[in-house]
């Protein structure tokens, strides 16, 4: 257990449904002294405080939560988190909500069925009494008790939340309609009923969609195995993966899962990782890679030795990344908190003013009345001031709430991150994701990035008399005695093309330039022409003109000579990626400025360049310098500029860009050093990246548009009195679920396809 786990402290708030309830949790626990930070997240209704050493203890935070005006259903140290904590809170939050739904609806839907009859035909003997029973459990104890003690906490704290709107709209109603049995006057009981039970349907059918939002997040921990067999004392025994330690030796058999990540230490097989690349081609595994847990093995029995487990996980980073990005606010979202921040208090005067020009001023009001009387069948001019006050003010407070504001861009946030994440797209914050639509220019490494950072054999020339066979042949079988990463590539390019080394004696380097051995009699040297010449080897003005060729197109070409007569040539190279030219195809067609930075010289990253169509090379640059060179960037281009690298010695500079994207594969790629990781190590996964980016923002964006524009639309109306409570209740929820479906909508979205084309590799 680390000291930071130890002072993080995670309470579950299930009622923290928007940014304004996450603004008041949050500045009730900073009113406590020894509070280092506090993190909300309402898209997992978590808040993660973390306290100094003698800052409060759990119960003290739980205790200041519930006094602001929410409950908190579960506190504890993160260190004490378990794996299904959250979907089981979750579940039983969920529960609860349909029990209330269920014990409101029933007497609420009586009170509709006594209230026609007795409204439209003949008047029901008792009906006050029989509603004011019916609605009492409604208002007072299952479906409003938990809103009612909400409100009054957070009015004892001097706050106003969505609750304290819903008890001052069910409230007033029911009392002022016991005031029936001694008054005769309208009775208000069937609007406190209904009003209380369609909030609750709102907080059910919220609680279901987000829960659909969210499901990514599940689905990536229930990938996780569950039990490891392991070596123990000579023999396989079946644990916990929470028993699991490192070093030890896992055995997994074929169609199973892998517990933890780990190392191959015998066997081999290919290996299922498409939850963690989104690619659905198994992998090849042998002695010394590395493999991931959650990944299926799928033919071959391997045994893997654990180095890591827990939180260090690949797969436990990834929910962690993933829950941090659906906690992320983009910037635009800051004109949301400031708005809701203020709108309850504004919201409260509105619905006071409302009352007080209805109640003083009813006569010079009601030509209001008639003008709607016409086409809204719930308005009634001839209603006396306090009724017609009473309505306004109530529908002003019902309609009000800014639950759909605080919604737009959590759901979409969470919806979008966990869609990436199932196609291998990390996304670490909202900032990048409003960032990236504005983005001007993408900065790639060379390296890891377009290429594969590995030599392959490109080219073989023959000139006097020898054929490319026989070059090739003698080439390969004097380097399969060098490790070098060259003499491997000639070696492995030899076998693709059919040939095996020959045994060769007599194996040496020479001066580091070149190596040399005998091969069926024949004294073999290979290096450059400068090294060839030294030692007298003719012949090699017929190669000139292939050897200037070659090396202008970026290739490394090294020269073989048999017995002092020159042979051929044989040209390695950087491999470049298969989809790196249709990945900057298609970012060119998102209007970007695609530039390539790189340590390599100036003629082998021209012919990159040219290979995959780079706008613009900056070569020979150190690791340094690129950090300065995304300066000169946005100098040039504003803050609109992203870097691609493979997020290790690119860290300083993904750090610099507006937008860091690190590029990796597997258990190694650096998920902590960039705004956005892609997983699969493929370049098209910057553009599909980019294409979720940008769908993303445009749901925020349609969501605020929506929320706030129904707001502001509809307390005037509210005020007016053309807007029944009833009726605003019903209008209220549909528009939270209208943002979160919106939001949901989402995971429908069609990637950007970037189409293949053939291409040869520089």
């Amino acid at each position: 257990m680390t000291t930071a786990q130890a002072n993080r402290v995670e309470l579950s708030v299930p009622g923290m449904g928007s940014n304004h309830c996450a603004g008041i949790v949050s500045s009730s626990i900073e009113r406590l002294a020894g509070i280092e930070a506090v993190s909300t997240n309402i898209a997992n209704h978590r808040v993660v405080v973390t306290v100094a050493e003698d800052g409060p203890d759990p119960q003290t935070l739980r205790q200041t939560v519930e006094n602001a005006g929410y409950d908190v259903a579960d506190v504890r140290r993160e260190d004490e988190r378990g794996e299904r904590d959250d979907a089981a809170l979750e579940e039983a939050y969920l529960s609860q909500a349909k029990k209330n739904l269920w014990i409101a609806a029933i007497p609420t839907a009586l009170i509709m069925i006594l209230m026609m009859p007795h409204m439209l035909w003949q008047p029901i003997p008792g009906y006050l009494a029989i509603i004011a029973v019916l609605a009492f459990p409604v208002v007072f104890l299952f479906g409003g008790a938990a809103t009612h003690s909400a409100s009054w906490r957070a009015i004892k704290n001097r706050q106003a939340n969505m609750d304290v709107l819903i008890s001052m709209g069910s409230l007033p109603p029911y009392f002022l309609g016991l005031v029936g049995f001694v008054y005769p006057m309208t009775s208000f009981i069937e609007m406190a009923a209904t009003i209380m039970t369609f909030h609750l349907v709102g907080r059910y059918l919220e609680a279901r969609a987000k829960g659909r939002a969210s499901d990514a997040i599940r689905r990536l921990i229930a990938m996780g195995a569950k039990t490891a067999r392991v070596e123990r004392d000579g023999q396989e025994v079946e644990v916990e993966v929470q028993s699991l330690q490192k070093g030890d030796i896992m055995v997994v058999r074929p169609g199973e899962k892998i517990p933890t990540d780990g190392e191959v230490i015998d066997g081999e097989s290919h290996v299922d990782e498409s939850i963690a690349t989104g690619e659905s081609v198994p992998v090849q595994k042998q002695v010394g890679d590395s493999v991931i847990g959650a990944t299926i093995n799928k033919e071959g029995r391997l045994r893997v030795r654990a180095n890591r487990l827990g939180d260090e996980t690949f797969l436990s980073q990834v929910v962690r990344m993933v829950e941090e990005a659906q906690g992320t606010s983009v910037p635009i979202q800051e004109f949301a908190d400031r708005m809701t921040g203020r709108f309850v208090p504004a919201v409260l005067i509105i619905a006071l003013l409302a009352f007080g020009a209805w109640f003083l001023m009813p006569e010079a009001l009601r030509p209001i009345l008639d003008w709607g009387e016409g086409f809204l069948p719930w308005v009634d001019p001839d209603a006396t001031g306090i009724i017609l006050a009473l309505l306004a003010a109530i529908a002003v407070l019902v309609i009000a709430c800014p639950c759909a504001l605080g919604l737009a861009t959590p759901t979409a946030l969470m919806v979008g991150s966990g869609l990436g994440a199932e196609r291998g797209i990390l996304i670490r914050s909202g900032e990048a994701i409003q960032a990236v639509k504005d983005l001007k220019v993408i900065v790639l490494d060379k390296t890891g990035t377009i290429t594969r950072g590995e030599p392959v054999l490109k080219d073989v020339v023959a000139g006097n008399g020898f054929s490319e066979e026989q070059v090739l042949s003698l080439a390969q079988s004097v380097e399969n005695a060098s490790e070098h990463p060259i003499a491997q590539a000639i070696v492995a390019g030899g076998r693709e093309r059919g040939l095996e080394p020959e045994d060769v004696s007599g194996f040496s380097s020479v001066g580091a330039r070149g190596v040399q051995g005998t091969v069926a009699g024949q004294t073999i040297l290979i290096g450059n022409q400068k090294l060839l010449a030294e030692h007298g080897v003719i012949g090699l003005e017929a190669l000139e003109e292939s050897l200037a060729r070659l090396e202008a197109d970026g290739r490394t070409v090294v020269i073989v000579a048999t017995d002092g007569q020159a042979a051929g040539l044989v040209a390695v190279a950087d491999a470049i990626k298969p989809e790196s030219a249709r990945a900057i195809e298609g970012m060119h067609g998102m209007g970007l400025h695609v530039v390539m930075i790189t340590g390599d010289n100036e003629r082998a990253a021209q012919a990159v360049a040219r290979e995959v169509g780079i706008d613009e090379v900056q070569a020979g640059v150190l690791p340094d310098g690129k950090v300065d060179a995304i300066r000169e960037f946005q100098d040039r281009f504003g803050p609109h500029v992203a870097m691609v690298g493979d997020g290790i010695n690119d860290a300083p500079a993904l750090t610099q860009a507006d937008v860091g994207i690190a590029i990796g594969a597997g258990a190694d790629v650096a998920i902590e050093a960039a705004d956005i990781t892609l997983v699969s190590g493929q370049l098209t996964g910057v553009v599909e990246a980019m294409d979720l980016s940008r769908a993303t923002f445009r749901k925020i964006v349609q969501n605020l548009i929506w929320a706030s524009g129904y707001n502001v639309a509809a307390i005037p109306i509210a005020a007016a009195g053309l807007l029944h409570p009833m009726i605003g209740v019903v209008a209220m929820t549909a528009s939270s679920l209208s943002v979160i479906g919106n939001s949901i909508l989402l995971r429908r979205h069609r990637f950007a396809r970037v189409e293949s084309r053939d291409q040869g590799a520089a």
